[in-house]
């Protein structure tokens, strides 16, 4: 299928054998999962490593999540414990990353990790990511695919929207199913969630049959979304918001203001995990229409809510 953009492809065989190519020779890509697109690269090489953190703005202490198609293949790089035996089990391929201690001998390269003794690995589920994993024998350092504290993008041309033609390679790889980033839970001692997302810390905690902590606010930044700015649309957000001001977009969730003016829904059945997926969508959209500024009602902090509302709370800190 054409489109009218030069540097994104629709995936075939041709494009896999283009794509790793593109790889192997230092270059970066933008990927498709099922969570948000990302900028990928061989994580053994310090020239791709070092193109992504150049592409997006990125600071150096902000570790990048690695990307593997089984654990087998991560075994040569992180110290396997029985957490994440259990959790790979029942949740892997998908939106989850683990952060683990990197073996010694590991060839990821330090600047992937921020210079840490540990490193934030996943296993992705979208086909075109699995496909291209097994067919290259190095993981994919692959953080969003975008300019560093702005939204994700869910769709291939939000990544041509954050870099244009700086990326010779983007693939399409339809609309991201599940719209936000991954969890992300530290397993490097008792389980702590770093960053929520789909997965659900009750569902983890079920799957473990221990208590797992969520522990948004740490000094050290282990692994991505722990910024204080983050997923920001480029204007400003003001969240918990009651009533609109009649200038800015107002994102809720339901369908009381229905067809209004200004008014964006994130969910009309006040679904969470569809209001997620919705949210990065719709933050582009508004600033796409021109608004100044962004109010967004109060939203409920539980299941997929706690994800948002941890994305929220990120935006909200534009300055």
């Amino acid at each position: 299928m054409k489109n009218s953009y030069s540097n994104i492809f629709t995936f075939n065989k041709k494009i896999l054998s283009k794509t790793i190519k593109n790889l192997k020779n230092g270059g970066v890509a933008g990927l498709p999962t099922e969570t948000v697109y990302g900028l990928g690269g061989n994580a053994y090489s310090k020239t791709s490593v070092e193109k992504i953190f150049k592409l997006k703005g990125r600071p150096k202490f902000n570790p990048l999540i690695v990307h593997y198609d089984n654990i087998k293949k991560a075994t040569e790089d992180v110290i396997v414990n029985e957490n994440l035996i259990k959790l790979y089990k029942k949740l892997c391929p998908g939106p989850i990353t683990f952060v683990l201690k990197k073996k010694p001998n590991s060839k990821i390269v330090s600047i992937a990790c921020a210079k840490l003794d540990t490193v934030a690995i996943r296993f992705p589920k979208h086909k075109v990511i699995k496909n291209l994993l097994k067919n290259i024998d190095f993981p994919l350092a692959m953080p969003s695919a975008n300019i560093s504290t702005n939204v994700s993008p869910t769709k291939a041309t939000d990544v041509y929207d954050e870099f244009k033609r700086k990326l010779k390679l983007i693939i399409d790889g339809g609309e991201c199913e599940i719209g936000i980033e991954s969890t992300v839970i530290d397993l490097t001692s008792m389980p702590r969630i770093l960053r929520p997302g789909f997965i659900s810390k009750d569902y983890i905690k079920k799957i473990l049959r221990k208590n797992v902590k969520i522990s948004l606010n740490n000094k050290k930044v282990k692994s991505p979304g722990m910024m204080k700015k983050h997923y920001s649309p480029g204007i400003p957000v003001k969240i918990n918001q009651k009533k609109h001001d009649g200038r800015s977009a107002f994102i809720y969730i339901g369908k009381k203001h229905e067809n209004k003016k200004d008014y964006f829904s994130l969910s009309k059945n006040q679904n969470l995990n569809e209001a997620a997926s919705n949210l990065y969508k719709i933050f582009r959209l508004i600033k796409k229409k021109g608004y100044k500024k962004i109010q967004i009602s109060k939203i409920p902090n539980s299941g997929t809510g706690l994800a948002i509302n941890d994305r929220l709370k990120r935006a909200a800190n534009f300055k």
